[in-house]
């Protein structure tokens, strides 16, 4: 690894046919390897998942079971990706959950996968970091940053805006190494992403919902933006009580 510019990295994207990497199976997985000055080498395949795609699904992605049908099984080219990806810091939006299914779909298919301990970037924290995009979808991006659309919500057209994206996203970096480090640590949210009071400050939501968020399996930067705000408070109110001589009363 060395300056992000120079490096080479694996951007790479699946539609699946839900959340839950141990009960739902990828129906399309889209893959590029690229640097800075352009994509060196892609892949695709529509998947059969051996499933049903569910009826929410299609409505996201619109790949239907008609498309699918006598497309290979996961299990026949799980070992390409794997080889496409080798040991490229892997780029992608949310990508721990992408990793999770392929190296779900990999076990099962007895095949043998390093993706857990796998270099990544995910660009939904970077957008976090950068932090002046009204929402961190990766549609959100694409316009804010004015990148031309690659059609509909599809595997390689998210890879081919995914990384013009990230391009945006590392421009205050000159290394990978140094991004990397920067992820290490939480970073602090704006707004609160999700739930009833999504997109409020998190110093406008109620405090028993505060201390029941924090208490959630949430990835790392709302949990850190949580007990920020909740240790903001505390210490607000203690400054408040010993000013006023009255509080106990």
């Amino acid at each position: 690894m060395g300056l992000v510019h120079k490096d080479t990295f694996v951007c790479f994207d699946c539609e699946a046919t839900g959340l839950d990497p141990e009960k739902d199976r990828i129906i399309e997985i889209a893959a590029a390897r690229f640097t800075f000055d352009g994509i060196q080498d892609s892949k695709e395949d529509l998947i059969d998942p051996g499933i049903l795609i569910p009826q929410h699904t299609i409505e996201i992605h619109h790949i239907t079971d008609d498309m699918i049908r006598g497309k290979p099984h996961m299990k026949d080219v799980v070992a390409d990706y794997l080889k496409f990806i080798g040991d490229h810091v892997v780029i992608g939006h949310g990508i721990p959950f992408d990793l999770t299914l392929l190296d779900t779909e990999a076990k099962r298919a007895h095949v043998g996968s390093k993706l857990t301990h796998q270099k990544y970037l995910d660009t939904l924290r970077l957008a976090r970091l950068y932090g002046e995009s009204p929402t961190n979808s990766l549609e959100s991006l694409r316009k804010h940053f004015n990148i031309k659309a690659e059609g509909a919500h599809r595997a390689m057209s998210d890879v081919l805006v995914n990384i013009e994206v990230f391009k945006h996203l590392t421009r205050k970096f000159k290394t990978t190494e140094e991004i990397l480090k920067r992820l290490e640590k939480p970073i602090a949210l704006k707004l609160m992403p999700l739930g009833k009071h999504k997109g409020r400050p998190f110093r406008e939501v109620p405090i028993e919902y505060l201390r029941w968020a924090a208490n959630q399996d949430f990835d790392q930067d709302l949990l850190f933006s949580l007990r920020s705000e909740l240790k903001k408070r505390k210490h607000g109110n203690q400054f408040s009580q010993a000013a006023n001589p009255f509080s106990e009363l």
